[in-house]
């Protein structure tokens, strides 16, 4: 597990803002170059490991990353945008607090997901693929759950719960999620996407963008989650780059882009690559049926896709994004509608994270009064609030699992309460 990088003075403006400012130079050592080469997703997760839903000629494959035996089990959803890399160092902060596991998936779309009906981002089609990768992973048996999620993530966790889908799930942790003000931002999210840059000529240059934009504050956690959100694309003449080592999915799941979801639950798919996990992943039989080289970013990817401002000739990479959120703008409005509501209607315990008090609607307002739920305001950090405050989030997450009896703290860290208060 990685530590936080040393050596990293902070600098403050004294703000009670976010500062983009104090964020690159908060992340800048004096007199020296930053490092912002990508880290490898091994240094925070035992396991990385494709699930496969659906029947052989009908499947979806839905990538995850795990890590720890024992406790409960806290699925991670990721926000709009970004992947489940995004939960790398917070992964490596909560496992050393408490006793629990992680299961951390690639939304549909993100990452190195890759569904049939890419183009399905309905809260219903999304809770669905959560109960699903959990079903091939632990059968109808699962662990003590704890969903939480960050953004539409948490959205989606907020449906799964409304709607009963995990049955075994105990409690429920929103991240920055509030009806109010995400269905006010929802203007702002296609001019952002339209001003930030459409391809890097390396993955460094990508990382580098995230830190000095402000999109992440934290360079470690940057390291590590840009290369979930971008992509290496092979500029070519004839076809689409295939990799031999991708390809069998990939072709796959080209050819089948049609029919319904099935609940039918095949195959998990494991890296060879990846550090074994002691012991069983459930009891039930795992077919390991392909092999995927994470480090290879290499996707199918035509010309057009590569046409941007990056200057590039023929046979040189460019990175893109891996999702254009552009393409799912008419379900944003029903990510967020009426979220407020049923998150206090989830008949469970439940913690609310946020960037900012200002955040609060009404119906959350008038339900924190009413003790319904546990809130917590960190200082202001930005929306990639598990990336940029990841040591804070954690805390707080492992002072809701531990006043619930969710989980046991680690034995390192009884002798200290500075989370349980």
């Amino acid at each position: 597990m990685s530590a936080s990088s040393p050596g990293i003075p902070v600098y403050s403006c004294q703000k009670d803002t976010f500062c983009v400012y104090c964020v690159y130079m908060s992340n800048s050592e004096v007199g020296g170059d930053l490092d912002y080469s990508p880290v490898s997703w091994r240094e925070y997760f035992d396991q990385m490991q494709d699930v496969s839903v659906g029947p052989p000629d009908n499947m979806d494959v839905y990538r995850i990353y795990r890590a720890g035996h024992d406790g409960p089990l806290l699925v991670l959803l990721h926000g709009g945008g970004h992947s489940s890399l995004s939960w790398a160092v917070f992964t490596s902060a909560i496992t050393s607090r408490v006793t629990c596991r992680i299961l951390a998936m690639d939304l549909r779309g993100h990452g190195d997901t890759l569904v049939r009906q890419s183009g399905d981002f309905s809260t219903h089609t999304m809770s669905s693929d959560v109960a699903n990768v959990i079903g091939a992973c632990y059968g109808e048996t699962p662990p003590p759950i704890v969903l939480i999620g960050h953004g539409v993530g948490g959205a989606i966790a907020v449906h799964t719960v409304n709607h009963m889908l995990l049955p075994t799930t105990v409690g429920l942790v929103a991240i920055d999620v509030v009806e109010g003000s995400a269905t006010e931002a929802l203007h702002s999210i296609q001019n952002f996407h339209k001003e930030r840059p459409k391809s890097f000529k390396s993955m460094d240059d990508a990382i580098e963008w995230s830190i000095k934009s402000g999109q992440i504050a934290n360079l470690e956690s940057a390291r590590v989650s840009m290369v979930g959100q971008v992509k290496r694309c092979e500029m070519e003449k004839a076809g689409p780059v295939t990799d031999p080592v991708t390809d069998p999915v990939t072709d796959v799941l080209t050819n089948v882009m049609t029919g319904p979801v099935t609940d039918a639950v095949i195959d998990v798919v494991t890296n060879v690559m990846t550090d074994p996990v002691t012991g069983p992943v459930t009891d039930a039989a795992i077919d390991v049926v392909v092999e995927r080289d994470e480090e290879s970013c290499d996707q199918s990817c035509d010309k057009k896709s590569g046409a941007t401002e990056v200057s590039v000739s023929e046979g040189q990479s460019v990175y893109t994004w891996r999702i254009d959120l552009s393409k799912s703008e008419k379900y944003w409005d029903g990510w967020f509608r009426g979220t407020s509501n049923l998150f206090l209607a989830c008949n469970l315990p439940k913690l609310l994270l946020l960037a900012g008090i200002d955040r609060l609607d009404r119906d959350l307002t008038i339900g924190q009064m009413q003790g319904k739920f546990m809130m917590q305001v960190l200082p202001p950090c930005g929306h990639a609030v598990q990336e940029n405050r990841p040591e804070k989030v954690a805390d707080a997450v492992a002072s809701f699992l531990l006043r619930h009896k969710f989980a046991e703290a680690r034995r390192e860290t009884r002798s200290s309460n500075s989370f349980t208060q």
